[in-house]
This record gives structure tokens, sequence and C-alpha cells, in this order.
């Protein structure tokens, strides 16, 4: 007979058992050696020049803000003053190891001197040795008795969108913030930043307090000095390319302001429209619309109606890349403008002069499409005056027919109708010999003289 004996355990080993099983889950396994991949002493071979590149930059970018009341003397603490986050400040880049310094000219503002941080935290008054609202762009100089780091800038010229870049400022008041982007964009303009507009745009996080700070290449070369973000987006931040930060920045130590060249026409774009009445393509070149008398375009005999689409073998495509070439030009500078006149290229040279600040800038009108309407009369010279037109020649504009396209496009009352499909008008009767060249259905080109300002629309007339 077989008797069945229960296993019985001691309360110690089920204890011990206990302790084992829970042992094996509360204890993690040790992870294998990481093993090394073909890749990743590539990643470390890169991280080391953005650390290595940034360890030697740093130094050489500064803090600007508003001087302290009263001023702060060269190595002293600052008293009082403004926080770095303050409206007004930014940041700074060394680029002499005498103390010249390259920032925004919105950083500046209208002071003469501004407070300089160096980035071993010692203060300098520096004095604003010039600015330059046009481009946004400012040099201030400290005095210092050893010389400081500092940096070259590269040739933006040779840039590439998808380059790295780093960018350095003090944003919010955070010395030497370092990120990292690329090239997102060359040549953008339509900011409406500056008058004469080429960013570098870049995907680098740039926030308030980088304004003036510079951009690198991986080379540790300032390629552009970051000036403004677009407000609510993401990675959308630009930068002056340091060529031209390098025209203005000599010009500012040297004379203490810059000239620039200067040509004496009115411009506009060349819209679907136009491109059609001047036998161009939509978007080549820009459409002169008017040319100042005795100045150097009129003695070159550049004349209204021309089509400039090369200026020096450089491409002009709109009227900011025209005016931004011709900025970069001295006076006295013998300039090669290819031009399209009735179709035909031309090749004429201008002896540049001097721009004025008081200089006359381009009218860039809309070009809607409605049906024409206007009433116009003869010019006297009670009109001229009353309407503030030099011209002694042509009609004028005495009523703008509510809903057609003279009033959608913008044309008002006292406008000076100088040419109708490039033919001139010096009189009601030469209008009214052109108007009725113009078939129903018909677009028709009108060059316009408003005050001191020229510019060309075209008006389609009502289908039959």
């Amino acid at each position: 007979m077989n008797h069945r004996h229960p296993i019985r355990y001691s309360r110690t080993a089920g204890l011990i058992v206990m302790v084992m099983f829970l042992g094996s889950i509360a204890t993690p396994s040790i992870a294998a050696p990481f093993k090394e991949s073909p890749g990743l002493k590539t990643l470390q071979d890169l991280q080391s020049v953005f650390v290595d590149l940034a360890e030697h930059v740093k130094p050489t970018v500064v803090n600007i803000s508003p001087a302290t009341a009263p001023a702060a003397k060269s190595g002293d603490s600052p008293r009082g003053g403004r926080p770095p986050e303050s409206s007004g400040s930014g940041s700074g880049v060394i680029v002499d190891k005498k103390g010249y310094i390259v920032t925004n000219n919105h950083v500046v503002g209208d002071a003469e001197v501004v407070e300089v941080r160096l980035s071993d935290k010692s203060h300098f008054t520096g004095k604003v040795i010039g600015k330059d609202p046009d481009t946004d762009v400012a040099v201030v100089k400290i005095d210092i008795d050893h010389d400081l780091p500092y940096v070259t800038l590269g040739d933006s010229n040779n840039l590439k969108v998808g380059q790295w870049v780093i960018a350095v400022g003090n944003p919010f008041g955070l010395d030497r913030t370092v990120t990292l982007g690329v090239i997102s964009a060359l040549g953008r303009e339509n900011v409406n930043l500056s008058r004469y507009e080429d960013f570098i745009q870049t995907d680098a996080s740039i926030n308030p307090g980088n304004s003036g700070g510079p951009l690198f290449n991986i080379n540790g070369e300032v390629i552009g000095i970051n000036t403004a973000i677009i407000n609510f987006a993401q990675g959308i931040g630009f930068a002056i390319p340091s060529n031209m930060v390098q025209n203005v920045m000599t010009q500012l130590i040297s004379k203490g302001r810059v000239v620039r060249g200067w040509l004496g026409v009115g411009i506009q774009p060349v819209t679907a429209d136009l491109a059609s009445k001047f036998n161009v393509k939509e978007e080549e070149g820009v459409l002169v619309n008017e040319v100042f008398e005795g100045d150097p375009a009129s003695k070159a005999g550049i004349q209204p109606g021309d089509v400039i689409i090369k200026l020096d073998d450089q491409v002009v495509d709109t009227p900011q890349t025209l005016s931004r070439l011709i900025a970069q030009l001295p006076p006295g500078k013998d300039a090669a403008f290819e031009i399209i006149r009735d179709g035909k290229h031309k090749h004429l040279t201008v002896k540049l002069g001097e721009r004025k600040e008081e200089a006359v800038t381009a009218s860039i009108p809309k070009q809607p499409e409605m049906v024409l309407g206007l009433n116009v009369q003869d010019l006297t010279p009670e009109l001229a005056e009353r309407f503030k037109l030099k011209d002694e020649k042509g009609v004028l504009v005495t009523k703008v027919e509510p809903g057609s396209a003279a009033e959608s496009e913008g044309i008002k009352e006292g406008d000076l109708i100088k040419e109708i499909n490039r033919t001139k008008i010096g009189s009601s009767e030469d209008f009214k010999n052109a108007i009725d060249k113009v078939k129903k259905g018909d677009s028709v080109l009108i060059r316009i003289i408003r005050e001191d300002r020229a510019f060309y629309v075209v008006l389609k007339t009502q289908s039959e």
C-alpha cells in the first residue's frame, strides 16, 4: 500500500524562495558594454567641431546696453542702469583687437555712448563711431590698454543654403548663448526692416537680445550680423550679410558716415501686364518710370520705359536689388548697365553720382484690372502750382469715375498723364487721339506724374 506524504516546507525555506523570486524582479540586468558603431566617431568629431568653435568665438561677443548715469568708466562695474534684457539692449562682436565692435543701429538708437560688457564681466563705456539706419549697422569703439580677442568677417557671397551656422548673443540677458542651425535662404528682400535688404535667413534660434550679435560659419568667421526675427514664428531669423557689413563698417570707421552711389531714376517691378507692353518677360529686370533731369541716368541716356536687366554683369530682377547694388557702389564709379528698350538690348555706361538723404524713392503702384474711367484737362501754371508739379506739359486728371480701373489703381485728381501706350501726351487733344486708338478690351499703358514721383499703370478697357 502506497502512502503519499505531503511535501513540507519550512517557513524559513519559503521565505528564502520568496526573497529569491522578488530579487529576480527588482534587480535589473546590467546592460552590455556599448559597442561603438561606425558612425559614432563621425558624430563625436562633428560635436567636437561645434564645441571648439563655441569656445573660440564666445569671448568675442559682447553685451551692449544703454549707458548708465553717470557713465561707467573703463573697467568699472556698472552702477544702476537697466538690466541686459532692457529695451534697446543687444549684442555685438569685436572685429578688431583695438576695440572696434559691430552691432545693429537699432541697438544703439540715438545714443552717442553705450555700455559694453565683455565676456570677462568687465564694463566699458563705448563711443558710437557711426551708424547707418539704411542697413541697420553701427560701429562702437571702446578704449582699452590691451589687445582683445576678435573675429574676422567672411565672404557672404560664397554662402550656400544648408550650410551650418551658429548664432551667439545675449537673448533675454542670458550672456553668450550659442544656438545651432543652418542657412535657410539667401537674398531675402521685402522684410521691411531697412532700406537695403539682402538678408541671410537662418533657423538658428534668435531672440530679443540677439540683435547685433554674430552669425558664424564653421570656420569661425562672421558671415552675418543678426538683426531680426518674425514675431510668432519659429526658426525664422535674419542676418545682415558680412560683405554688406564690411562695406558699411569700413566707411563708418574712416568717415563716420556711409557714402552711396546715385543713379537718378524712379523704378517699379515688371508685372505681367507691363511685361507685355514693353516686350519683356514678367519679372525680367525693373522698369524705369522716371529719369531725373540732370542726374547721372539722364546724362547717360537712360529713358522712361527702359527695362534695366543687369548692372555690372549682376542680374537685376527687383527694384530692391537695383537700389542695393547701386548703393554699394561709390560715387564717380562707371557702372555698366544692360537695358531693354523697345524690345532691343542696349549697353550704357553711367558715371554714378552721390546719393543725398532727401533722394526720391521709387513708386510701386498696384495693378488691378477694371474698366478705364478718367476725365482730364490741359495743365496750366496755376494747376501745376496747386498740385506741386514741376512739368509744363501734360494733361491733368480732373475726375476719376467711381468703380473704374483708375480709381482702383489709386489714380487721383491732380495726377499728370505724360504718356499713353508709349506716346507722349502734351495736351488734352493728344490724350483724345491716343484714347481713340484704343479698342474695347485692350489694355492701356499710362505713365503718370504725382508731385515729384512717376509710375506706370496698366488699365483694362471694358470689353464689348
